[in-house]
């Protein structure tokens, strides 16, 4: 077994917990990415984007990164939300400017016959980017694994690429539901092996990304979405290698109308992307001191950060202020994870995120003080 550095900061594990801190924790969703010169030269080092993420030391390398230029409380392993239909034998690829794109979609009877839960093998480079990421850290921060939801998975098996219409994958879905449950089945059960497989490398958190569940109509949402994270979650493992608990978080873009369906969820913290209010969302699913509840994380507008630094402030007091001061007892009671409310867009300016992470620790501070 792998022994690592005890973890110097804590901050975000404890608030996933629901346990209080002495500040609101905050990472960002893409927070290794191109609005930051040197992964831009990482990148072009590796040659492509799936370059760099299968090769160990340069995953490694751009997760570190930001950390590097800011004092953010959680890393998250660099890599994509579609390793797992990649290993399913789809044929990922990312051209230069253009979103993902598979070689083979799935669209019909016989395709989706086909689908199984991949060897864990062909996504040993996850696995050895996060031991290694972790051993990196050498206790700085927790590191986060994670992968994208049934359901988001399947949108892009379906539609071969990103969409704006998601046409051929609802057409699938309400002409051939049985179809759709289907590759929504093994889709779920490929997740679970492939987050467990995280957990067992070192992940010391792990996400749950259903980036495309707010374009569902409602009833549909719980049966293709819901159902299918519900079917995940229940099959993680509660403890990483060094036998600590490994907290679950699930981010549904879009998914703020259904925050009462999620809240039986059996995970530790709800994501919320920027249409949601904090507080509104605290006194439905944030739970009583002491009782169960749901931890909070997000959910700034990320173009916030197009704005000069004195907007960036006061913006991020307004979000820190909506969701109130957090639990600050001894037991567990409702807490905030600050992010953004998606990923960060690749034109924010590097300067403009240190005064976001700068207003996040200060107004947090003043909120317990």
């Amino acid at each position: 077994m792998t022994t690592y550095a005890p973890l110097q900061n804590d901050t975000f594990l404890r608030a996933c917990m629901r346990q209080a801190t002495a500040h609101t924790p905050l990472w960002l969703m893409r927070q290794a990415g191109r609005y930051l010169p040197e992964y831009c030269a990482t990148r072009a080092r590796a040659g492509s984007f799936m370059g760099l993420a299968t090769n160990t030391d340069y995953a490694t390398e751009v997760t570190l990164q930001p950390l590097e230029r800011y004092p953010l409380d959680a890393a998250i392993l660099f890599s994509d939300i579609l390793t797992v239909p990649d290993a399913m034998g789809l044929g990922l690829s990312f051209a230069q400017g253009e979103g993902p794109r598979f070689a083979t979609a799935v669209r019909d009877e016989a395709a989706v016959a086909k689908l199984e839960v991949p060897d864990m093998e062909k996504l040993r480079y996850v696995f050895d980017a996060v031991t290694s990421i972790r051993k990196a850290l050498n206790g700085r921060v927790p590191l986060i694994g994670f992968s994208g939801s049934p359901w988001t998975l399947a949108c892009y098996m379906v539609e071969g690429k990103g969409s704006d219409d998601y046409r051929l994958v609802k057409t699938m879905l309400y002409s051939r539901p049985d179809l759709m449950h289907r590759m929504l089945a093994v889709n779920a059960d490929a997740v679970a092996a492939y987050l467990n497989a995280q957990i067992d490398a070192g992940a010391q958190a792990v996400m749950i990304f259903d980036s495309w569940g707010g374009v569902l109509a409602d009833g549909a949402f719980q049966s293709f979405s819901l159902e299918y994270t519900r079917r995940v979650l229940a099959q993680l493992k509660r403890t990483g290698v060094d036998g600590q608990i490994v907290p679950r978080l699930v981010f549904t873009k879009g998914g703020g109308l259904w925050l009462k369906d999620m809240a039986p969820l059996d995970c530790e913290v709800l994501g919320l992307d920027w249409t949601v209010n904090l507080g509104a969302a605290r006194a439905l699913v944030g739970g009583a001191e002491n009782g169960p509840g749901k931890a909070l994380q997000g959910n700034i507008d990320p173009n916030v950060l197009f704005a000069p630094p004195a907007q960036i402030a006061t913006e991020v007091a307004r979000v820190l202020d909506s969701f109130g001061t957090p639990y600050q007892g001894a037991g567990t009671g409702p807490t905030h994870i600050f992010n953004l409310g998606h990923g960060i867009s690749q034109y924010t300016p590097p300067e403009n995120v240190a005064a976001l992470v700068e207003a996040v620790h200060r107004h947090s501070k003043a909120q317990r003080a």
